[in-house]
């Protein structure tokens, strides 16, 4: 039986090597592979610039409405140029004020009418004000007493305006110490005795027939003596707006 034919040797192309001849061969390395590294390894990627573009348009937006915000302030204040109002102890008027001693201790019977002089200096806006609520004492420190509290519904003052709130309060067989009903006696009768006023009440702005937000403000006429209020001038109280702003 004939041999089958031998297939023909494929020829090796130039400067082909054969790798196990290679790994066979002394000192031969494979070359390193790659460390796979973790995922909390992997370099993160860079953030798109969206962030960065939309702060720079918000802090624009900020500033523009701010300047906005000034110069419409400026504005409003040089064109109406407003003015707080003013407020005056008008008068105090006391129909009865009697200290009695009782066994039990000492009495206060007193009866008083005040008025409040309110003034609106602007020419180009319009006050309004809400329910005022009205607190009258006399004497200082220790011996302040509270005479009553009286509310004064609320009321609109307009253009350059003025106008008179009359508070009346009464305290009726009110206990005081035996030393501060002797004093209060004797300071009333020599006219030395101190009148305190507390007023609070909520104000608001009316400009070119539109309503601007109330704001709370408490005035305070403090220390003024009966002496004081006979004579001619009227004792001006002081404001505090918002808590923090204190004016004369």
């Amino acid at each position: 039986m004939s041999e089958p034919p031998l297939k023909p040797v494929l020829q090796k192309p130039p400067g082909y090597k054969d790798p196990n001849s290679l790994a066979a061969q002394p000192g031969f390395r494979p070359p390193p592979r790659k460390p796979v590294l973790p995922p909390s390894f992997h370099p993160k990627k860079k953030k798109s610039s969206c962030c960065r573009v939309c702060c720079c348009c918000f802090c624009i937006f900020f500033l523009i409405l701010l300047l906005l915000i000034v110069v419409c302030g400026t504005v409003f204040y040089f064109w109406f140029d407003p003015k707080l109002p003013g407020f005056h102890v008008q008068s105090f008027r006391v129909s009865r004020f009697n200290v009695t001693q009782k066994p039990d201790g000492t009495y206060l019977d007193a009866t008083t009418t005040i008025r409040i002089e309110v003034k609106n200096p602007n020419g180009k806006m319009t006050y309004y004000y809400g329910n005022t609520e009205v607190d009258v004492s006399v004497g200082e420190g220790e011996d302040e007493t509270e005479l009553g509290t009286t509310q004064v519904p609320k009321f609109s003052l307009g253009k350059q305006k003025s106008t008179s709130l009359k508070v009346e309060t009464k305290a009726s067989n009110k206990l005081v110490a035996d030393g501060i009903g002797n004093r209060l006696q004797t300071g009333y009768r020599s006219k030395t005795l101190p009148v305190n006023v507390e007023a609070r009440t909520k104000v608001g702005l009316g400009v070119a027939g539109l309503k601007i937000g109330m704001v709370g403000v408490t005035v305070k006429c403090d220390g003024i003596t009966m002496k004081q209020l006979d004579g001619d001038d009227m004792p001006k109280c002081d404001i505090n707006m918002l808590k923090w702003l204190n004016i004369h």
